[in-house]
């Protein structure tokens, strides 16, 4: 068994419950350092896999990381997207307004904003708060490990998904006060210019294409590290709702849906838009939305 696997897996499932670390340990008999030490990796044997997997209302398999695991918080998948990142040499991404990892500290800026604004007017302001900390801080964490790390990147986004980011700005599905909405909408368009730029210059290890003719009908991603490759397929933007999201997300390193993920974005490779023709493009539709 892959202790570290395990660990990181256990680490995403709580998240995942809703659960403290406190109320795992004591309904498993252990400590809370205990808990810990199994997420960072520590040996843990089968019986305690097979408590916590009736705890955590999940299969133990999905624990070995044996079959497809699923998420219904925001936080919780994006938990365990970070985890897998760090080993992932390649990434190929189908779907989307941007590429998540290289978007710049003006987005990032601009999420935070609106997540303390939003936090203001929410009926759980403290729980909204931390949960949007947590996911600034997870979008923070997954940007860093890419910078140290550069694993190549080949992204498809959506000029559909893009129209939409433009019209309604960064963290649509939250509400905001009309002058910071405006906020995110001027943060949205210069979003998109630094997206153009990144087209239009190809930097090393990073590509970027538009899908202009067929907007895609789900956003994954396929990552692949030096031993094996995941899928996880995506409903939550980093922008979403990081308390009450609606959808389930799905990571697996099943052979066939990894590969049939992989012919898919390949095909749409070769449809989309690239370098100066796709920046042209993504131009265009910002002065189109100028003059609306």
């Amino acid at each position: 068994m892959r202790f570290a696997d395990i660990g990181q897996q256990l680490r995403a499932y709580r998240l995942e419950s809703g659960l403290r670390a406190e109320e795992i340990a004591a309904r498993l008999g252990v400590s809370r350092a205990a808990l810990y030490r199994y997420e960072k990796g520590e040996v843990i044997k089968l019986d305690t896999i097979r408590r916590l997997a009736e705890l955590l209302k999940i299969s133990p398999l999905s624990l070995l990381g044996i079959g497809v695991e699923y998420f219904s918080r925001p936080l919780a998948l994006q938990e365990r997207l970070r985890q897998v990142e760090e080993d992932a040499e390649q990434i190929l991404q189908l779907g989307g307004a941007l590429c998540t990892l290289v978007t710049s500290e003006g987005y990032d800026s601009a999420l935070a904003e609106a997540m303390a604004d939003a936090a203001n007017a929410a009926p759980e302001r403290l729980a909204f708060h931390a949960a949007a900390e947590q996911a600034l801080g997870l979008l923070a964490a997954r940007k860093r490990a890419y910078q140290q790390r550069r694993p190549s990147i080949i992204a498809m986004v959506s000029e559909d998904a893009l129209r939409g980011l433009l019209m309604d700005g960064i963290a649509p599905g939250l509400r905001v006060s009309e002058a910071v909405r405006h906020n995110l909408i001027l943060a949205a368009r210069a979003e998109a210019e630094n997206l153009a730029g990144l087209m239009e210059s190809v930097p090393m290890g990073l590509q970027i294409g538009l899908l202009t003719d067929s907007a895609p009908a789900g956003h994954f991603i396929v990552l692949r590290a030096r031993e094996r490759a995941h899928l996880c397929a995506n409903p939550f933007r980093p922008d979403s709702q990081p308390l009450n999201a609606i959808g389930v997300g799905t990571v697996t390193a099943a052979d066939e849906a990894v590969s049939i993920h992989q012919r898919v974005a390949e095909n749409a490779w070769r449809e989309a838009r690239k370098g100066a023709e796709a920046a042209g493009r993504v131009r265009l539709l910002l002065a189109e939305m100028r003059l609306h």
